[in-house]
């Protein structure tokens, strides 16, 4: 594995243990929809689900948690520009933040592996087609 995939690998594993804490930590703690915390907090539950393929750099889960991650993007916008708490917002860009990190990354590193497979479909069609 070349250096920049390492790099994009830990970038999104990090921002995704980091949103995961933050999630927690929110709606537990520093500004929870009700006071001392909610049901909210279960939201981390999804994110939870591919930690550990994308721990093992498993490119199947960095695929489809991809697409999971726009989730916690549009609640992040939405809580950002809506929320009436000021901590709340805050942390709303931070969740952002996060999750536009951790798509990044994903499909950074996701990118080799999509052109050695359009490349192998190629060749598959060129034999096919002797």
């Amino acid at each position: 594995m070349n250096s920049s995939a390492r790099y994009f690998h830990l970038g999104a594993s990090s921002s995704l243990v980091v949103l995961i804490l933050l999630c927690v930590a929110w709606e537990l703690a520093l500004a929870p929809l009700r006071p001392g915390g909610s049901w909210m907090v279960l939201k981390v539950v999804p994110l939870l689900l591919p930690l550990r393929g994308i721990l093992k750099r498993d490119v199947y889960t960095l695929q489809w948690s991809s697409m999971l991650i726009l989730v916690y993007l549009a609640e992040g916008l939405v809580r950002a520009t809506s929320d009436a708490n000021h901590t709340s917002v805050w942390l709303a860009w931070g969740e952002v933040a996060l999750t536009t990190i951790y798509f990044i990354c994903a499909l950074a590193y996701l990118h080799p592996f999509k052109k050695a497979a359009k490349e192998i479909a190629r060749q598959a069609i060129h034999k096919a087609s002797r």
